[in-house]
């Protein structure tokens, strides 16, 4: 009888399972426990939007939030005029903080590419910017691809290689000489179906997020294209191919970057697609960002992120870091003000002056 050798396929096996390093260490459900897992920030906008964030209570009623046990909807008020400090919407802080880990965003829809939007999906640490920023998800106004971005303290930086996408800035550092003010070190995607209405097309898709010392990594997947891997909750990134940006090399990662919390925010207009708002095509819709997104609610109906899910793995070889809550008044410094970018919608622009510059701006977080 001839014998089968089964110690080689075995041996191959062992290597796969031993190299799956991640396991889940959060979940956030898509039930209402998913809201209970994250902070309302209900100040003013800190990047000067024509936004009014709502409190848990309030975005329910004005069906903004829902979880509908298969996904969550975080979206804005699409039927009214706006007034006041502007359009209603929803800003969601994290209660946990994390350190090097593997996040993985499963959206069915993200905001669709709209004049006077800026949504953004990314991780910010308490004292900005010693605590370090990832912009994972970002754009403005009808951009057609994704922006990631890094915003440190001085001494990081990052090498125009790795990645797929195109490299715009290399200093992460906020205040880097020879770049915009707080432009940090940002890499555009060089796929129209990663960011609105490309995104949405292609029936979403999958954010991933490795966080390392050797580096922080993105990946996007479309729906038809995410790794089995991911699928059987065995996330494994070696196999994953080359990332869509990847942050690494002239960078002391543990140094820049701690104790970050995970954000989902649309606001509008602002530092970023208000000031850009002159100089793209959304200027034919009225003379000023701010007036587009007060008399047209109906623009806005698409402008949501639906969640099919969210997950935190971390490194099996490496205890969990971050901290399990906010401490008592925690506060966020925000978002990067307007890039000076390549995007479908707009020319690039010099940033404000040091008025503008958010450095200790803090916005505090209420439930």
């Amino acid at each position: 009888m001839r014998r089968i050798n089964t110690t080689i396929p075995l041996l191959s096996l062992l290597a796969r399972i031993s190299r799956a390093a991640y396991t889940l260490h959060d979940d956030y459900e898509t039930t209402d426990v998913f809201f209970d897992r994250f902070n309302f920030f209900t100040d003013v906008d800190p990047t000067h939007g024509y936004v009014s964030y709502m409190n848990r209570s309030a975005a329910t009623v004005r069906g903004l939030i829902e979880a509908m046990g298969s996904s969550v909807y975080i979206g804005v008020d699409a039927e009214h005029q706006a007034s006041g400090s502007g359009r209603q919407s929803v800003r969601l802080t994290s209660t946990r903080s994390y350190g090097h880990g593997l996040f993985i965003l499963d959206l069915a829809h993200m905001p669709a590419s709209v004049c006077g939007t800026w949504p953004a999906f990314w991780m910010l640490g308490a004292d900005w910017p010693n605590d370090g920023e990832i912009d994972i998800i970002e754009g403005v106004n009808s951009q057609s691809v994704n922006q990631m971005t890094l915003h440190t303290k001085d001494g990081c930086s990052i090498q125009n290689s790795g990645f797929t996408g195109s490299l715009e800035y290399s200093n992460c550092y906020v205040g880097a000489p020879g770049q915009p003010l707080n432009s940090g070190c940002a890499i555009l995607s060089g796929s129209p179906q990663s960011y609105g209405d490309g995104f949405n097309n292609a029936g979403g898709g999958i954010y991933a997020t490795e966080w390392k010392s050797a580096g922080i990594k993105v990946w996007h997947f479309p729906r038809y294209g995410i790794p089995w891997n991911i699928i059987i909750g065995q996330p494994d990134p070696a196999t994953w191919g080359t990332p869509s940006a990847a942050f690494s090399e002239y960078c002391d990662i543990d140094n820049h970057f701690k104790d970050l919390r995970i954000v989902f925010d649309i606001t509008f207009c602002g530092d970023w697609a208000g000031n850009v708002w002159s100089s793209g095509s959304c200027a034919s819709q009225a003379p000023t960002c701010n007036l587009f997104v007060q008399n047209n609610p109906a623009a806005f109906k698409e402008v949501f992120w639906r969640v099919n899910s969210l997950k935190v793995y971390q490194d099996n070889a490496r205890p969990p870091l971050g901290s399990p809550s906010a401490p008592p008044g925690y506060s966020s410094v925000h978002r990067a003000i307007g890039e000076s970018v390549s995007r479908k919608d707009a020319t690039p622009f010099t940033r404000p002056g040091p008025r503008h510059f958010r450095h200790g701006h803090k916005g505090r977080e209420r439930a």
